[in-house]
């Protein structure tokens, strides 16, 4: 018995002293864990319980001269759905009922959602797609759908957030506009696209139940700061008449891309800015930024600077004689010729350049300059020619304007200079030369932005820079804006002229010059000039006494069956931009001829104001009407308007026969 009592105490000792060493170790793990490596340890939850968050700041906006909001970020979700999550019953009871919510929203019958969300259901899909690019609006409407509405983990709606560019006025000067993404940069939001994105902020968050996080007020957070917005030169409506206007004239010539661009004359201000392209389709849109980017063959409209190097050079008058010959000649070999056969003899040149004779400003250039050819280039420096005009937007177009020291300088070099071949310049050179002619010589560079803002702020003002305050004498200046002038009223452009507002310019056609390539047969064919493609252009300013705006147009390729002179395909585009703003915008000192039948003056305005009156008793109606010429008539009558979209007007808010009430708000929506 006393044995066995021994053997009990042993083990229970043994017991013992196995649990106070078990509770020692207990003791000296607890010590070591809080005081030796506390702080390893209190750093580990932390970092597993607290955490910092990312608080994106807002990209800033793009807006128009006018205010008008050019480009914006918005909230798009894509909507997916967990169907395993959804209890069997719940999905039975409810699926008809999403499906007829899905077909309201999305299109497609009510059926077409059944049937898919039934075979979704039977796969056990867990990450089933419902839709993409649904806006906050819709996105907050359908977190209410039968099933949705129970949530994450009962309704199995899975949302994805992301933010995308929009423009809120459609594709118009979507290129100069810009982006700044994944892909990279360009046009406005590139060039700027540091000021643009902002701050980003952060804030510290605490993991709760059901991997919930909730913030933490901390002194550590730090608020996002939002962008930069940027205002820009570009004026909606003109950009509207610029961009139909050119887009008409490439659908009918079937051409394969073209430009235009307005200026404003004494600030350098791009007030519009149309590139477009053509699809495989015929269709058309802002494929790249071609007034920057191109450097081409201009053509004719280079003669300008032609003629102007002689006249400040004063080598030549504008009544100084040159003998065009037949229209043709012959320099080493190479041929000179006029459009019109038979030449136009003995002419002036100032009506050389006039009727555009190849012939005579050839012959003028070649007399004058052709043993100091420095000389002409010097001029062409001068005129802005020999270097980019160092826009911030990328991808801008670099000129080529040969010197003597050139390897490839040639006998005929100067010769082709004289009439636009041989060179390649950009459109926005071409026509910051023309805007610095309309501008009485003082060349300002061409700017797209006026400033930066944030939170209403002005931050940034971009004032007009002056690249050159003087690039020919005031005589030479004025005799050149008359004969450009004249080329509207009796040269080349003769089919533009109006006699209800001025206009000055100088039509260009260009032969494309086709590199050495290899055809389908394998043969070489050498490099040539074209005689089926053609660059059409046009460029001037109006009015052309008192100059507001400068403009150029150019259009590659278009169909030869149609036409292919600058004069038929880019000078008409110019005519209806200068018109539509010549009747929309004021123009100070517009000289107007009032010595007319006074008479007939009064019976069409008794008729016009008769309209007008009848007109005032109710709404017109507009649908079908540009969107700028919708505006001017509504507002001329009393009503304010608001407008969205670009293009032609597709519906009205007030109906055609409705009283009129002067101040009342009426919204086009425009195709």
């Amino acid at each position: 018995m006393a044995t066995q009592k021994k053997g009990i105490l042993a083990k229970f000792y043994i017991v013992g002293a196995f649990m106070t060493i078990f509770l020692v170790i207990v003791i000296l793990r607890v010590f070591n864990l809080q005081y030796v490596h506390g702080d390893k340890y209190n750093k580990l939850s932390t970092e597993l319980t607290v955490k910092e968050f990312t608080i994106s700041a807002n990209k800033g906006n793009v807006y128009a001269a006018d205010g008008n909001l050019l480009a914006t970020s918005v909230s798009k979700y894509t909507i997916r759905m967990d169907l395993v999550v959804v209890k069997k019953q719940v999905f039975e009871q409810n699926v008809v009922a999403l499906s007829k919510a899905l077909s309201e929203m999305l299109g497609n019958v009510p059926n077409y959602y059944e049937r898919r969300l039934r075979n979704a259901k039977k796969a056990n899909k867990r990450y089933f797609f419902i839709a993409k690019n649904i806006g906050y609006n819709d996105y907050l409407r359908m977190k209410q759908f039968p099933i949705f509405k129970l949530g994450v983990y009962k309704g199995g709606f899975i949302a994805e957030h992301k933010t995308v560019r929009v423009h809120p006025i459609g594709k118009i000067a979507e290129r100069t506009i810009g982006y700044d993404d994944q892909s990279g940069g360009a046009g406005i939001e590139g060039a700027f696209a540091s000021y643009m994105k902002g701050t980003d902020g952060l804030r510290w968050k605490q993991k709760i139940a059901k991997s919930q996080w909730k913030p933490i007020n901390d002194v550590n957070e730090k608020e996002p700061i939002d962008g930069h917005d940027i205002i820009t030169t570009i004026d909606v409506n003109i950009q509207d008449v610029t961009h139909h206007a050119l887009l008409r004239q490439l659908e009918f010539f079937e051409a394969e891309h073209g430009c235009a661009v307005v200026m404003e004359t004494s600030t350098g201000e791009i007030k519009a800015i149309a590139n477009l392209g053509r699809t495989s389709k015929g269709k058309y849109y802002e494929k790249r930024n071609y007034a920057v980017w191109e450097s081409h063959e201009p053509g004719s409209t280079f003669k300008l600077a032609s003629l102007m190097a002689a006249l400040d050079d004063k080598l030549i008058d504008t009544v100084t004689v040159v003998d065009t010959e037949k229209g043709k000649i012959f320099i080493h070999g190479s041929k000179v010729e006029d459009s019109k056969k038979g030449g136009y003899g003995k002419i002036s040149a100032a009506r050389a350049f006039e009727v555009s004779s190849n012939v005579g400003i050839v012959k003028l250039i070649r007399a004058y300059y052709d043993d100091q050819p420095q000389k002409f280039i010097n001029k062409l420096e001068k005129y802005g020619f020999t270097k980019p005009v160092g826009f911030s937007i990328k991808g801008e177009g670099v000129p080529t304007i040969p010197t003597p020291k050139d390897k490839g300088w040639n006998k005929i070099s100067l010769e082709w200079m004289s009439w636009g071949y041989g060179v390649s310049v950009t459109p926005m050179q071409t026509l910051m030369f023309y805007n610095a002619v309309a501008n009485n010589g003082v060349m300002v560079k061409p700017r797209f932005i006026k400033e930066l803002r944030r939170q209403e702020k002005s931050e940034k003002i971009f004032e007009t820079e002056i690249v050159n305050s003087k690039i020919a004498s005031d005589e030479t200046l004025k005799k050149v804006k008359k004969i450009l002038e004249n080329v509207v009223v009796k040269g080349t452009a003769m089919n533009i002229y109006s006699p209800n507002f001025s206009m000055a310019g100088k039509t260009g056609t260009a032969k494309k010059y086709i590199p050495t390539y290899t055809d389908a047969q394998g043969k070489t064919i050498k490099g040539h000039y074209s005689t089926k493609r053609y660059t059409a252009s046009f460029a001037g300013f109006f009015p052309a006494d008192t100059p507001k705006y400068s403009c150029i147009v150019v259009i590659h390729d278009p169909k030869k069956e149609k036409g292919y002179y600058g004069a038929l395909v880019a000078a008409p585009v110019f005519k209806e931009i200068a018109q539509k703003i010549y009747t929309t915008t004021p123009i100070d000192n517009q000289y107007v001829d009032d010595k007319v039948q006074f008479a007939a003056i009064d019976d069409a305005f008794l008729n016009y104001n008769n309209q007008l009156i009848k007109t005032h008793i109710e709404i017109p109606n507009v649908k079908g009407m540009s969107g700028m010429d919708a505006l001017s008539l509504l507002e001329n009558i009393g009503l304010k308007v608001k407008i969205s979209g670009s293009g032609n007007v597709k519906s009205q808010s007030l109906e055609k026969g409705e009283k009129l009430i002067k101040g009342a708000t009426i919204i086009l929506k425009l195709s």
